[in-house]
């Protein structure tokens, strides 16, 4: 009974010893099971006898429970470390009932999966083992040398059903050799795995993040095969050419670049047409169909007056010109006469008194000025106003500008273009007669036109 409770706690001893000392980031096996105990008598070394007596089941002995634990670890290159504890009762040597004998027994044994020299199947890892151990029987025990075989059926990727048959020889004579075979249960855990997506952490590449095996356990959030950490547009689907981003009107431009996504265009638009080619993307084109400059928003600069100068560059727009004369008309040199004239006339522009108002008639010599100008469409004239000194000198230079605008005004209206023309007022500053006279002060009231430099 001592014998009994010894190995019992041995075997618990080892199962939670091994339990307590699982490594998250390798797998480990656990097993349950029976074992069977074939004592081997002494048959001279006949091997006849050896092979008989191993696959004889007469002689087996067998405890009806759970008299078998493994744990297993895995190493490295199809090698794995098993420690198993069995208890047994030995009733059979040579004839049935023929000893009532207790046995135990640790042993820590070396396997290699030959999956490795022949190929995984998934379901099916048969193994060898060679290794050590203690053995006791009827309070009798030694080390003893293992070796034997066995395989694991997986059932799933967790649980399977484990079968092992090997030998023990002793060496010190204090027990028999024997044969010691095995079935029961096995467990396999081990491997973390954070994002619970089937993947151990050691093998996914994304460990916090739920995803695929193909993609070493990384998500492909939008499905379309390229997983999201070479997914430039991860949530939506796209194509690999684009990094996963999406081309929605095949132009080869990916739509988060492309300023134009539902019309094909070229790179250098950012993805927009440009059905002219003038450089401008049509959406920006105010002229989509017609080639302009992008400073004139995509359109032709207009020539209005059709003499070959653009009006951007026409001092002249809608007077047809000549490109030396920036697109005005070439310049027609004023005779001395008709300046001599226009101040003529001008001298008889008569105002009311105090005011920038005509007097009647003076409308006729304004008609003649405009005639005159009129022949010379490329001369500009400066309108110049004066007063007497009747007053004071702030009034007078009012005066003298708004008669000189008056006079500007009179002639536009009937056709002269205000860009022709320019007023002044100099007020009583530059008199050409005697203010103190009546005659002298009537001289001073006067317009003169003079051509602009």
């Amino acid at each position: 009974m001592k014998q009994l409770k010894l190995a019992v706690m041995a075997l618990f001893m080892l199962a939670v010893a091994n339990v307590s000392a699982q490594d998250s980031d390798n797998p480990w096996v656990v097993g349950f099971g029976v074992n069977a105990v074939d004592i081997r008598p002494d048959y001279n070394n006949t091997f006849g006898k050896y092979a008989e007596d191993y696959i004889g089941l007469g002689d087996w002995n067998i405890l009806p429970s759970i008299s078998r634990i493994t744990v297993d670890r895995y190493l490295d290159s199809g090698f794995s470390l098993q420690l198993a504890g069995s208890l047994n009762k030995i009733k059979t040597i040579h004839s049935k009932d023929d000893v009532d004998e207790l046995y135990w027994a640790i042993d820590a044994n070396v396997k290699y999966d030959l999956n490795n020299l022949f190929g995984q199947t998934g379901w099916w890892d048969p193994y060898v083992y060679l290794g050590g151990g203690y053995t006791s029987i009827d309070d009798q025990g030694e080390g003893t040398l293992n070796a034997g075989l066995g395989f694991n059926v997986w059932f799933n990727d967790n649980i399977g059903l484990n079968f092992q048959s090997g030998g023990k020889k002793e060496f010190g004579n204090k027990i028999q050799d024997h044969f010691q075979h095995s079935i029961g249960l096995v467990f396999k855990f081990g491997g973390k795995d954070t994002d619970n997506d089937g993947i151990y952490d050691k093998e996914d590449a994304c460990p916090e993040v739920a995803g695929l095996k193909e993609f070493n356990g990384c998500p492909d959030t939008d499905g379309d095969g390229i997983k999201d950490s070479d997914d430039a547009c991860p949530e939506v689907a796209g194509i690999a050419a684009l990094n996963g981003c999406p081309d929605t009107d095949g132009d080869g431009i990916a739509d988060k670049d492309d300023m134009c996504p539902n019309v094909k265009g070229s790179r250098a638009m950012k993805g927009c047409p440009d059905t002219d080619g003038d450089g401008v993307a049509d959406k920006s084109d105010k002229c989509p169909k017609v080639a302009g400059p992008a400073a004139n928003g995509g359109c032709p600069y207009p020539d209005s007056d059709k003499d070959g100068v653009l009006d951007k560059d026409d001092k002249c727009p809608k007077v047809p010109g000549v490109a030396s004369n920036n697109g005005c008309p070439e310049v027609k040199e004023v005779p001395a006469h008709q300046i001599s004239n226009l101040n003529d006339f001008a001298r008889a522009i008569y105002f009311n008194t105090s005011r920038s108002s005509f007097k009647t008639g003076v409308t006729q010599k304004l008609d003649l000025i405009s005639s005159i100008m009129k022949d010379y469409p490329a001369a500009n004239f400066v309108i110049e106003g004066h007063t007497d000194n009747t007053g004071s000198n702030t009034l007078n230079q009012k005066l003298s500008e708004k008669r000189a605008s008056a006079v500007l005004n009179y002639l536009v209206s009937k056709g002269i273009s205000a860009n022709r023309l320019s007023s002044i007022g100099y007020g009583e500053n530059y008199p050409i007669a005697d203010n103190n006279t009546a005659q002298g002060r009537a001289q001073n009231r006067r317009v003169e036109i003079k051509l602009a430099k």
